[in-house]
């Protein structure tokens, strides 16, 4: 047995102040203003939004993470549009909490989301050095799944610009890009460029086509006009885009009149196809649409809280009613029933075979 050969570490000092404790602070500072460590303050607004850079060692998430069937890739974590509704304030208080980031200034998390904005400045580099076209096979790869790909943040930072730049090099993809923002239309050389080399879609999201209703839901996203007017430029470019109805909120949006006149004026735009999604409202996003709900449409507020007290989305019976409706105003507006214009489409909810149209009451709910 052979002895190990002695070490020499130095002199250790050990440190007894009184202020020290014996248990670590895994969580960062309860009360501190600073960014975690490695993050850094790239800007902030007069009403106090704070962008802080987000360091990353991977740009996708893959299916099997997300469950969503297909890729995904999104710049930024938090939006300033503040959609009361948004089920992508979970994932900002993930990322919070697991950064040790939730006890900055003690804001809640459904206020975090909308004030401090998780930017992936080195994204396009990581994805340079990870993208392996050959991993995505037959799936789609989607921008703008959890928070708006276009929200402010990217007329400064243009990490979404960076992306489809980077991914002007191949050949073959699916791509699709999901945003309610009319920033959209100052890449469409770039999109141009890019449905030359692969199939590209661009999903314009739009709850309704109400203005004053629009301003209840999403505080301060762009009226539904400048989005139909976004629309309008990547169709008439050659880009081709649609309507996504998302979300469909029970009881407020769902309505046979608001629907079939949004889906109207999407037709005039242009669009090429029309796909619609229900809401789904995780813990984090409750906090936020759930006071709104009992504040603007207290009628509706003690049914919505029953029935999210036990779950994220809506119920099978409601979301069967639902296709039911948008199947029958596809029909009427001239718009196909079972989408398959990107690889990614067929997974966003479309039954391959609706059931045919029934008579229903005008609200859902």
């Amino acid at each position: 047995m052979s002895l190990l050969p002695a070490v020499w570490l130095g002199t250790m000092r050990m440190n007894s102040a009184p202020e020290e404790t014996s248990q670590f602070d895994l969580l960062g500072p309860s009360t501190g203003i600073e960014p975690p460590a490695g993050w850094s303050v790239l800007d902030e607004r007069q009403r106090g939004t704070r962008f802080l850079s987000l360091p990353v060692r991977s740009a996708l998430n893959n299916p099997a993470t997300t469950h969503m069937g297909f890729w995904s890739i999104n710049p930024y974590v938090g939006c300033e549009f503040g959609c009361t509704y948004c089920y992508a304030r979970d994932t900002h208080r993930y990322v919070m909490e697991r950064r040790g980031a939730d006890g900055e200034e003690r804001m809640p998390p459904w206020q975090a989301f909308e004030k401090r904005i998780l930017v992936k400045r080195d994204i396009v580099g990581v994805l340079a050095r990870t993208l392996d076209p050959a991993r995505l096979g037959a799936d789609s790869l989607v921008i703008g799944t959890a928070t708006d790909c276009y929200q402010p943040a990217e007329r400064r930072f243009r990490l979404t610009r960076g992306i489809l730049e980077f991914l002007l090099q191949y050949h073959g993809l699916s791509i699709g890009i999901i945003t309610k923002s009319p920033l959209v239309t100052r890449d469409l050389s770039v999109l141009q460029r890019l449905a030359e080399r692969h199939e590209v879609s661009v999903d314009i999201s739009i709850a309704t086509a109400d203005a004053r209703l629009a301003r209840r839901l999403e505080l301060r996203s762009p009226v539904p006009a400048a989005r139909l007017k976004a629309l309008r430029r990547l169709t008439d470019g050659g880009v081709r885009a649609g309507l996504l109805l998302a979300p469909i909120l029970p009881g407020i949006t769902d309505d046979r009149a608001g629907l079939s006149r949004l889906m109207a004026l999407a037709k005039e735009a242009g669009a090429r196809y029309v796909v619609g999604s229900a809401l789904r409202l995780g813990p984090a996003a409750r906090h936020r649409f759930l006071p709104m709900l009992a504040r603007e449409f207290p009628e509706l507020a003690e049914r919505y809280q029953r029935h999210f007290a036990r779950r994220d989305g809506v119920s099978a019976a409601y979301q069967r009613a639902l296709q039911r409706r948008l199947h029958e105003l596809k029909q009427r507006h001239g718009f196909p029933v079972n989408v398959r214009m990107g690889r990614h489409r067929h997974a966003e909810g479309e039954a391959a075979d609706p059931p045919a149209p029934s008579e229903a009451q005008p609200m859902l709910l």
